[in-house]
C-alpha cells in the first residue's frame, strides 16, 4: 500500500495512543461517542467490512480528539483480539461461543479499555460499557459484563494469564500475540520462536505516520518543522521520513510529497526505471509508488482494475502534479506496449501489513497464499507478453509466504527462460540478498513488509 487520499491517510496516520490523556478519557462522558463508534466499527467489522472503510464512514465527521479515541479502540480492539478473547473466555462460564456478537463487542472494548489504556480508570472503563450495553439495547447482558469487566480488575490481564512461551511457544503466541495459529504454525515451521515473536510484536504496533516528499528532503524537514512536527528519515535507502506531531491532512496541504511506509517505498526504489523512460505501474492505486517511480521516469502509466480506486489515485497525482496517465485496466491485460518498466504489484494476502490492517489476521484462511499465488501467476504470465526484448518486469507483493514471492518468481523464471534477476547495483539497498531479491521484513526494519523481483527480458532461448 502506498500513498492515499487525505482521509486514508489521516486514518492510516493519526492512531494515536491515549495512556495518560485523562483529560480525554478520565470519566465515560467525554468519550462517549468514541466508544459508540467503536462500537459500530467492531460491529461492521463482524459483518466483513474492512476495518479502514468502516471506520472511514463511521467517523468521518467526528472532533479530532474523539475520533483519535475511537481510532485507538477500534484498531486496538481487532488488533488483539485473540488476547482479548483469552482473557474473556476464562471468566466467561460457558465460553464466549454463547455470547451474542454484540456483547461480544462491548466485552472486547471494555476489556481494551482496561487492558492497554492507563488514562481511563478501571471504573470508568466498566461503567461506561454498561452504559453503552443498554443503550445499544443489550441490558439483558449488562449484569453478566459488569461481572466479567470486573472480574478482569481483580484478576489482572497481564502476561502470567496466557501460555507460558518456553512450554507452549504457539499457544504463546497465537493467544498472547493474538495471531491466527495456522499463521504461527506456518512461520514456526521456517523460523525461530524468536524471530517469529519480534514479527508478531512488530504486527502488534500502531504504525508510525512516514511520509515520502516530492522535493528535497532537508527542505521538506523544515516545513514540517515550522508546522510544530517532527521529521527524521526512516533509513535503509528509502528516502521516506518519518513524521510525528503532525495531523496527515495539514502535512499533505502544506508539504508536496505523498503518504507511503517506506517497505512500498523501497519496492519502487529497488525497481528503479531508467532515467527518462516510459513506465506502467498496474495495480497502481492509490498511487505512492507511481508517484516515486515518476522522480526519474519521462512519463508513467497508473492502471487499476477498480474503479472506485481511481479517483484517490488521480487525486494524488494532481495534488503532487507527477506526469503520470490514470486509466482503468486489468494487470494482465496491460494498456500498454514496450514500455521501459512495468511494475505489477500483485493482490496478495498482505501478512507484511498486518500492523497497518490489523483486521486482515482475522479474514485469512490457510489456503489463502495459495488461493493468491494462483492469481499472481495469471497476471505474470499476462503481464510478461508486453515487456519487450531488454525490458523490465518488477514483480512485488506486500506477502512474507514463499508460495506468493520466491516460489513464484522461481516458477515464473522456469517458464520464461528469457528473463533473469536483475537488481540495481548502482544503489545501497541493505534489504536486497545475494540473489538479488528484495525483502522488506517488519521485524528487521520496523516497516511494512515487502517483496520484489526486477526482471530483466532478454534474448528468447
Amino acid at each position: 500500500m502506498a500513498g492515499g487520499s487525505h482521509a486514508e491517510a489521516r486514518d492510516r496516520g493519526a492512531v494515536v495512543a491515549h495512556r495518560g490523556d485523562a483529560r480525554l478519557t478520565g470519566d465515560p462522558g467525554p468519550g462517549r461517542d468514541a466508544r459508540a463508534t467503536a462500537l459500530d466499527v467492531l460491529a461492521e467489522v463482524g459483518r466483513g467490512r474492512r476495518l479502514d472503510r468502516a471506520f472511514g464512514v463511521r467517523a468521518s465527521a467526528m472532533p479530532p480528539r474523539e475520533r483519535r479515541f475511537a481510532q485507538e479502540l477500534a484498531y486496538g480492539v481487532v488488533r488483539l483480539r485473540g488476547r482479548l478473547d483469552h482473557l474473556l473466555a476464562a471468566e466467561v462460564r460457558g465460553g464466549l461461543d454463547r455470547l451474542s456478537p454484540g456483547v461480544l463487542d462491548l466485552l472486547r472494548l471494555g476489556a481494551y479499555q482496561l487492558m492497554r489504556l492507563d488514562g481511563v480508570p478501571d471504573y470508568a472503563a466498566v461503567s461506561a460499557t454498561v452504559d453503552l450495553a443498554r443503550e445499544r439495547g443489550e441490558g439483558r447482558a449488562a449484569g453478566l459484563i459488569n461481572a466479567v469487566l470486573r472480574a478482569l480488575v481483580r484478576n489482572g490481564t497481564g502476561v502470567e494469564r496466557f501460555p507460558d512461551r518456553e512450554l507452549d511457544a504457539v499457544g504463546y503466541l497465537a493467544r498472547y500475540g493474538s495471531h491466527p495459529r495456522w499463521l504461527v504454525d506456518r512461520w514456526l515451521a521456517s523460523a525461530s520462536v524468536d524471530a517469529v515473536a519480534a514479527r508478531i510484536e512488530a504486527d502488534n504496533a500502531v504504525p508510525p505516520l512516514f511520509f515520502v516528499p516530492a522535493g528535497d528532503a532537508a527542505e521538506a524537514e523544515g516545513r514540517i518543522a515550522a508546522l510544530g512536527g517532527r521529521a527524521q528519515p526512516a533509513g535503509r535507502g528509502s528516502g521516506a521520513l518519518r513524521v510525528d506531531e503532525i495531523d496527515p491532512a495539514a502535512l499533505l496541504a502544506a508539504v508536496p510529497g505523498w503518504i507511503q511506509d517506506p517497505g512500498a517505498a523501497l519496492v519502487a526504489r529497488y525497481a528503479h526505471p531508467p532515467t527518462g523512460g516510459i513506465v506502467a505501474d498496474l495495480c497502481a492505486a492509490p498511487g505512492g509508488k507511481a508517484l516515486y517511480l515518476a522522480r526519474r521516469a519521462a512519463y508513467v502509466v497508473a492502471a487499476d482494475r477498480s474503479a472506485p480506486r481511481l479517483p484517490p489515485l488521480r487525486d494524488n497525482v494532481a495534488r503532487v502534479g507527477a506526469r503520470i496517465g490514470v486509466v482503468r485496466a486489468r494487470a494482465e491485460e496491460p494498456p500498454v506496449r514496450g514500455a521501459d518498466l512495468v511494475l505489477v504489484d500483485v493482490p496478495c494476502t498482505g501478512t507484511g501489513t498486518l500492523r497497518r490492517h490489523p483486521d486482515a489476521r482475522w479474514r485469512l484462511s490457510a489456503e489463502a497464499p495459495q488461493e493468491m499465488a494462483r492469481v499472481q501467476e495469471r497476471i505474470l504470465n499476462g503481464v510478461a507478453r508486453s515487456i519487450p526484448e531488454g525490458g523490465l518486469l518488477v514483480y512485488s507483493t506486500c506477502a512474507l509466504e514463499p508460495e506468493e514471492n520466491e516460489e513464484r518468481v522461481a516458477a515464473f523464471l522456469e517458464s520464461h527462460p528469457d528473463f533473469r534477476i536483475e537488481p540495481p547495483d548502482e544503489l545501497d539497498l541493505p534489504d536486497v540478498g545475494d540473489d538479488g531479491l528484495l525483502r522488506v521484513l517488519p521485524e528487521r526494519t520496523g516497516f511494512d513488509g515487502a517483496f520484489a523481483a526486477r526482471l530483466r527480458r532478454g534474448a528468447a532461448m
